[in-house]
């Protein structure tokens, strides 16, 4: 890619295959003079197999109107919450812990999830990482 003047950098948490012109989508391209279909299309073909997961998009938009995305999955916070079953992590995390403990199985599979997303290949790093998070919404986790 040439160097091309950046306009904005977006995020969004949109549903992967199900994106379209309504807001969130429509308003915040709109406003950049963007054709959404642009995005709309290649992202909804790209996530198609992640279909309802909510992922997270950067979008980088140039001077001309035209843009690059890249499709970051779910968020750490939200995998923990769909292996344990729970709708969200405590208020008071450091004095109200959540009754479910995070076990290492799950904390595996997690990890590996999302070591795509990451900079490192260490998955012992990304755990680390995943278990900050957990503890942060007040869920423990197996040792």
């Amino acid at each position: 890619m040439a160097n091309k003047a950046i306009r904005a950098n977006l995020k969004l948490k949109i549903r992967a295959g199900q994106a379209n012109p309504a807001p969130p989508v429509g308003s915040t391209l709109g406003q950049y003079g963007v054709n959404m279909m642009d995005f709309i299309n290649p992202f909804n073909e790209q996530t198609k197999d992640l279909q309802g997961a909510e992922v997270t998009v950067h979008i980088v938009i140039y001077e001309d109107r035209t843009l690059d995305f890249r499709v970051v999955g779910s968020p750490t916070d939200n995998r923990i919450r769909d292996a344990l079953k729970i709708d969200k992590g405590s208020g008071r995390p450091n004095s109200e812990k959540i009754a479910k403990k995070l076990s290492q199985a799950d904390l595996t599979k997690i990890a590996e999830a999302k070591a795509i997303d990451m900079n490192t290949d260490n998955i012992e790093s990304v755990k680390r990482m995943v278990a900050g998070t957990a503890r942060s919404m007040g869920v423990e986790v197996e040792s």
